[in-house]
């Protein structure tokens, strides 16, 4: 398994350092607040419902775990890889590439591959793969607008549970006894807003938005790769239009 440590080392270290930050003021408890805790999360999670749907935001949080776990491949090596393949059908035809095609870890390339073997017109081909792209990006800006909308949401149930506290603390004047634990509730929902807003949500969604685009061109490099094969053209043709997709630093360079 490819694991993305960036973005589980950064959540993590980020909720690491606040942690320490609390407890190096002596009083850890007093930062765990049931009230609050329920005020912004849970109408965060119920607000968000409103602007979508359940399906959408279970669906959301499935890509989000797959963006936690999962490291795309590197575009230069899978260039370089598809370069080769194209190079080893060309020399033994397209027929005999079926146990390096089944090898590939991709399911997208995997089935343009083998339509380009059943004979499938190049053409259609090609649209089959770009629909199943835009169907991607479609699932992907989704997420990403559900991550987005949590973030504006998150502050904003912060404040609302603040101002619950401060009506609280403002009612029970007469009870010094009641007064803290109302003050708890209108500073930490506030808190518990910020570190969800700023520390989770934001950063995935901009994670997000970075794995799209470098999926697109992965999508991309697999998509030209299946047309070249397809189609039965020079291996070095197919590296000249990989490396226009690719950044220049990342150019492949096989048959030199």
């Amino acid at each position: 398994m490819n694991l993305d440590l960036a973005t589980i080392f950064g959540l993590l270290i980020g909720f690491v350092f606040v942690a320490i930050a609390i407890a190096l003021g002596g009083d850890v408890a007093g930062f765990i607040n049931p009230p609050s805790i329920l005020i912004v999360i849970g109408g965060t999670f119920a607000i968000t419902t409103v602007s979508f749907t359940i399906p959408e935001i279970m669906r959301a949080q499935g890509i989000v775990a797959r963006m936690l776990v999962f490291k795309l491949p590197n575009a230069s090596e899978e260039a370089k890889s598809m370069v080769e393949l194209a190079q080893k059908a060309r020399v033994n035809g397209i027929l005999n590439i079926q146990a390096d095609i089944d090898a590939l870890n991709d399911t997208y390339v995997q089935q343009g591959l083998m339509l380009a073997i059943d004979g499938v017109n190049p053409e259609a081909v090609a649209t089959i793969m770009e629909d199943d792209t835009e169907s991607m990006m479609e699932r992907h800006e989704r997420t990403i607008s559900i991550l987005r909308r949590s973030a504006e949401l998150a502050p904003a149930m912060g404040l609302i549970g603040t101002l619950i506290g401060l009506v609280q603390m403002l009612g029970n004047l007469s009870d010094p006894s009641a007064i803290g634990p109302a003050m708890a509730v209108a500073l930490l929902t506030t808190l518990y807003g910020a570190i969800l807003a700023n520390m989770v949500f934001t950063p995935l969604a901009s994670k997000m938005e970075k794995n799209s685009r470098a999926e697109v061109e992965l999508r991309r490099i697999y998509a030209t790769t299946v047309q070249s094969v397809a189609k039965q053209e020079n291996p070095r043709q197919l590296e000249v239009m990989l490396n226009a997709i690719l950044p220049p630093a990342g150019r492949v360079n096989v048959f030199n």
